[in-house]
């Protein structure tokens, strides 16, 4: 009886024991949950689709920029109205043997539906798309094919040779991505066209890429 009872004792206090485990597990469970749905905010593709602010901020709503300074190393260009910064955005400059310029610009043309001359897709004389990364000169276009240009919405050019500011995906932030333009957030780089002028001085740092 009396083991009986020495028994029914011990079951008790495992029982309590294991409870309280099972307490401090959930409550670090819960601690750690807004850690966890950042990561997942942050590491998933369609969340990172869905938050455009995650690429660039702006609050030069009616103002105009009067200067834009581009770092190649940080893939990052900041806008701004005299010495107060109104923005900035992430960015895809020019990928190895390909890199984008550093030095003193301005912005010489404004475009806002541009098409590269240079870089695009070659198709056959049936429509069919043969070659996705083309260069002109370099590919050839098959008889009755086509070259197509890659589209450069809302272009701002700095160079003669054709580099300029642009639309674009940013497959990785922070990585290189381009053929040497600047390549910005797609739904953001109509705000800056609508807020640069022709002349505006555009100050492109950086070692870039080795």
């Amino acid at each position: 009886m009396q083991n009986n009872r020495h028994a029914a004792i011990r079951a008790r206090r495992v029982a309590r024991l294991l409870m309280a485990a099972a307490g401090a597990v959930a409550v670090s469970a819960c601690a750690q949950l807004p850690q966890t749905a950042a990561t997942a905010r942050h590491d998933s593709p369609e969340a990172s689709a869905e938050t455009p602010k995650e690429l660039y901020e702006w609050d030069g709503q009616g103002r105009r920029i009067s200067r834009i300074l581009i770092d190649v190393d940080e893939q990052k260009a900041s806008f701004y109205d005299g010495s107060e910064q109104i923005g900035w955005a992430m960015v895809a400059s020019g990928i190895r043997h390909f890199s984008t310029p550093r030095g003193q610009f301005t912005i010489t043309e404004k475009v806002a539906e541009k098409r590269s001359n240079l870089y695009g897709r070659i198709y056959d004389s049936s429509g069919k798309l043969k070659i996705v990364n083309a260069k002109q000169g370099i590919h050839r276009i098959p008889p009755g094919g086509r070259f197509q240009g890659a589209t450069m919405p809302y272009f701002m050019r700095l160079t003669k040779g054709g580099v300029g500011m642009h639309g674009g995906p940013i497959p990785d932030p922070g990585t290189p991505a381009s053929h040497g333009c600047i390549r910005l957030p797609k739904d953001f780089a109509p705000v800056v066209y609508q807020h640069v002028r022709v002349g505006t001085p555009v100050k492109i740092v950086g070692i870039g890429p080795g």
